[in-house]
């Protein structure tokens, strides 16, 4: 008698402990989106050295609101400023800020039909969520006055993303229960898997609120983590329902079924979550928290989907026992694998021909990515509907369009910046720092004082009346051993031109220790981070996959040819996103592709498609350890697995594509890229190259050294 599996023999403790895992964790789970915050793109560096040293030593606000004023219809310029003064002043009497920028002050901020003011926070523990709640009730007293800045924005982008997770699910989950109808046939069968995800998203996102206490999880994380637990294990549930029922049909007990499913359809799901893992894990190596967020999401939800798929699923199989063929509302064809069947002998006759065509799309496909072009999204990853995005664009657009970017340097000399060795020295650094073609500007005492000899503006600073006029500006630029250098370029903050400056700057020989901050230093940590990182992720996820797949088939050319089409179908990927949101096709609006999405959707949809190959590529060995027969194998492997992965991968594009419905850009093109890169490899990777290349390489696909071969093989 064949031992019992530990799913069959504690199924009943397993069901329990599932029950109270399912509301201890939903309790938590709740929580998890107000523990979420922030957009993700932050790493350690002189940038984040920088923005301390100007909150903690120079007294550069730590949190900013803006406030946009537009001038209404018949409106005087008279009634317009007295407008502003009388929202200013509440808002100051309600929120209680550190300061108040007014364009009534800051003449460059007031033109004539519009205006805007900075509201200013000192106190980084103050929680600026009731603050951004309070201005706005404010507000909303009055027509054309709006409110923006990064807490509004990022507060708006939580609310949109956990809108955008209900719009995804309303949409992706009752197409894949229809999938699953068509794949599984009966009510109770296809519930089984939406059940299991169910519990995954759950379980998983209070696991998450328990990491997020201690780690800063951004709120991207509340769209990707249900994108990927969802399809994986409505994946994994799928394949392991369905190969459970083809031993059913067998006239295998239930327990026997069981035991057999976990067997076989087991050994497939752990291989294939571990190729996820693996490309989930591998972008750890990336120092930037929103590449982390995604892994550390990313492998709690597919943890969970695996121990969900090996112990809560075959614990329900067995309570329901034959209950699992109760409320068939449609009835399954059986003509299916023959029809795969024929479609993969006609493939299979036409090897060369099938495998040229099959390359010729994937290389149309990839032309566009030539023309990629990678951002880091901002404002700008709100939809337009938001209040919060069209007044930064507005403000952006009237108010700081002639303005290019900000260097801001922070030098550091133990005896001081104000005795004439030390202005000698900051002479030294203005003119080093103007050489650049770039640079259109550093803000100095010379430049305030208009004197620009160190010996004589030294002597002018001993003087009691001059150093009282410039008090102020030394106040700003002056604090104790440390020297504040403004400097204005004249070049955008997310061009080659300013990160290029930067760069060579923090690379350079100063005579005394200085480091380079604000935005155009912050996009050049990241864009390096990710670019300098980005060989060694490549080179772990496909190294690693390799010997996996090595492992899992016994074969050195199917683990290669299978990394190699998924690099070409990926490619091909890219090429569409391009296409379609820097073209700005089938409706889309025209923007630049993430910055993260390539390391992103390469990492994941690398493991993802991993699964496909596994399930396909299982059944085919399964058949060839039969009969050694390459070409017999090859087809009985695709008509038995063809119809599952057509129905897996339809799931996986339903539920991920579903996000291209929502708002936020980011995730909408993770979504989209996802569910083109699935369905690139469900069609014309799985349907088209896999059967003409094992055609086309007989029985060398099972070639794998020091493999001693059976009497069996060698005779064929």
């Amino acid at each position: 008698m064949k031992k019992q599996s530990f799913a069959i023999q504690f199924w009943k403790p397993i069901l329990i402990l599932w029950l109270i895992a399912a509301a201890v964790f939903g309790f938590f789970a709740a929580k998890l989106p107000a523990k979420l915050e922030g957009d993700g793109f932050r790493t350690d560096g002189d940038y984040e050295v920088v923005q301390q040293e100007l909150h903690d030593t120079f007294h550069f606000p730590e949190q900013t609101l803006l406030v946009l004023f537009e001038k209404r219809n018949h409106e005087s310029s008279k009634t317009f400023q007295t407008n502003i003064s009388s929202v200013l002043d509440e808002i100051d009497q309600t929120v209680s800020p550190s300061a108040i920028d007014s364009p009534l002050e800051k003449k460059e901020w007031l033109k004539e039909d519009s205006a805007y003011a900075a509201i200013h926070f000192d106190d980084q523990s103050k929680p600026m969520d009731p603050v951004i709640d309070d201005v706005r009730a404010i507000l909303a007293k009055e027509d054309g006055i709006s409110l923006t800045g990064g807490p509004v924005i990022s507060k708006d982008i939580n609310q949109a993303s956990q809108d955008d997770l209900k719009r995804a699910e309303l949409i992706g989950l009752p197409v894949a229960l229809i999938v699953l109808l068509l794949a599984l046939g009966t009510v109770v069968a296809s519930i089984l898997p939406l059940v299991i995800g169910g519990i995954t998203i759950i379980v998983g996102f209070g696991i998450l609120s328990f990491i997020a206490d201690s780690v800063d999880l951004a709120i991207f994380i509340l769209n990707i983590a249900p994108m990927l637990g969802l399809a994986l294990s409505i994946d994994f549930s799928l394949l392991f329902i369905n190969r459970y029922k083809e031993e059913r049909s067998r006239g295998r007990s239930i327990d026997e079924a069981i035991r057999i499913t976990q067997a076989k359809a087991g050994h497939s799901i752990l291989f294939s979550a571990l190729c996820v893992f693996i490309g989930l894990g591998s972008v750890l190596l990336i120092d930037i928290d929103i590449f982390k967020n995604v892994a550390i999401g990313g492998m709690t939800v597919i943890a969970v989907a695996v121990i969900a798929s090996m112990t809560l699923l075959p614990a329900l199989l067995k309570l329901l026992g034959s209950r699992i063929y109760k409320g068939r509302i449609l009835r399954v064809s059986g003509n299916s694998a023959s029809r795969w069947r024929l479609f993969a002998r006609f493939v299979m006759k036409r090897p060369v021909l099938v495998a040229l065509l099959a390359l010729f799309l994937l290389g149309t496909a990839v032309i566009p990515v030539k023309n990629m072009h990678l951002a880091i999204p901002a404002a700008d990853s709100l939809p337009t509907t938001f209040e919060s995005r069209t007044a930064y664009d507005k403000i952006e657009e009237n108010f700081m369009k002639d303005t290019a970017s900000t260097v801001y340097a922070v030098a550091e000399r133990k005896n001081g910046w104000l005795d004439e060795d030390g202005l000698t020295v900051t002479k030294e650094l203005e003119q080093k720092l103007k050489r650049s073609e770039t640079v259109s500007g550093v803000e100095t005492l010379f430049s305030i004082s208009g004197q620009r000899d160190p010996a004589v503006l030294a002597a002018s600073l001993e003087n009691p009346q001059t150093a009282a006029k410039l008090e102020p500006a030394i106040e700003s630029f002056i604090q104790g051993d440390k020297l504040l250098l403004p400097i204005s370029l004249n070049a955008e903050a997310a061009s080659d031109e300013a990160q290029t400056v930067v760069r060579n700057w923090s690379e350079d020989d100063w005579p005394v220790k200085i480091t380079f901050g604000g935005q155009p230093k912050f996009n050049q940590e990241l864009y390096d981070e990710i670019f300098d990182k980005a060989a060694p992720v490549l080179a772990v996820i496909l190294i690693s996959t390799f010997f996996i797949l090595m492992i899992a088939f016994r074969s050195v050319l199917i683990p290669l040819k299978a990394i190699i089409m998924n690099v070409l179908s990926l490619a091909a990927t890219f090429g569409i996103l391009v296409w379609l949101f820097q073209g700005g096709h089938l409706g889309m609006e025209p923007a630049s592709v993430s910055l993260i999405l390539p390391v992103l959707v390469f990492s994941l949809v690398f493991g993802l498609s991993m699964d496909y190959e596994v399930f396909l590529i299982s059944r085919i060995r399964e058949f060839y350890m039969d009969t050694y027969n390459n070409a017999y194998a090859t087809v009985e492997g695709l008509a038995s697995t063809s119809k599952i992965i057509t129905s897996a991968a339809a799931i996986m594009i339903a539920i991920t594509g579903a996000f291209a419905f929502t708002g936020v850009v980011p995730v909408k093109q993770i979504g989209i890229g996802i569910a083109i890169a699935i369905a690139i490899d469900a069609t014309i990777v799985r349907l088209l190259l896999v059967p003409s290349l094992m055609k086309l390489l007989g029985a060398a696909n099972w070639w794998m050294p020091f493999q001693k071969k059976s009497k069996k093989q060698s005779s064929i």
